[in-house]
């Protein structure tokens, strides 16, 4: 559900939990008695399980949660943590040097400033810098998170990178261009960021450009397989 500034949420829509209390997350706040009033425009998002609500804007900086995967850049190196930039103007999260698989004093990767990780949010506080890891805390595998080497990275809509980690987001570019041949990998960051890589630097082009026209021309899943139709073409 759509939600404007001073709209007063249907109480229906609010979670409840016989012994979990209410969290509001950003973009929302109590008005007493019982009311709750968005601050910002958005997708009203709840969450039963947390018995939590929130505000989910297109735009705008982004707030770190926990569970959140993201695309972050190496700033700089400190005794025991990488402190890692998730998006601009905001303070860098803390990557602790042995949250990689297999990872000792000795082992730990060298990250040099600039260099991209592929991370999960692990700790998430306003008042304390958030939290990451690069591998499952139960399994202790990567599975898929760590440095992010070679390709490129584009910037992309808080709302666009939210529905291209959906199984059923309306997103069909990537299905598209996999369907013709092209050979690539992709990791989404919740913080609006799309890498790709493929041998092929023609194809990572390609992919990055499919992705951000969708984004920016707010492309349903029709134009988004006539913009790739016409990308490849242009390719060819």
């Amino acid at each position: 559900m759509f939600v404007l500034p001073g709209d007063i949420i249907d109480p229906s829509f609010v979670p409840s939990h016989p012994k979990k209390a209410l969290r509001l997350g950003p973009g929302l706040q109590h008005a007493p008695p019982n009311d709750i009033i968005p601050t910002l425009a958005g997708r009203l998002v709840t969450d039963h399980q947390k018995n939590a609500i929130r505000i989910e804007t297109a735009t705008g900086r982004y707030v770190p949660r926990v569970a959140e995967l993201v695309i972050g850049t190496v700033q700089r190196s400190a005794a025991e943590s990488f402190f890692v930039t998730l998006s601009d103007y905001t303070a860098p999260a803390l990557l602790p040097h042995l949250s990689f698989e297999s990872a000792t004093k000795k082992t730990r990767p060298q990250l040099a400033p600039g260099s991209l990780v592929y991370a999960r949010v692990t700790m998430a506080n306003k008042h304390m810098d958030a939290e990451l890891e690069c591998v499952h805390p139960s399994t202790g595998k990567s599975e898929g998170l760590g440095p992010l080497t070679g390709g490129m990275v584009y910037d992309i809509s808080l709302g666009f990178a939210r529905r291209l980690m959906m199984p059923k987001g309306g997103i069909v570019v990537l299905d598209e261009m996999e369907s013709v041949g092209l050979q690539f990998e992709t990791a989404t960051g919740r913080n609006g960021k799309f890498w790709v890589n493929s041998e092929n630097t023609k194809t990572v082009i390609a992919v990055g450009r499919a992705i951000t026209e969708s984004d920016t021309q707010s492309l349903g899943a029709e134009g988004q397989r006539k913009l790739v139709r016409k990308i490849l073409k242009e390719m060819s």
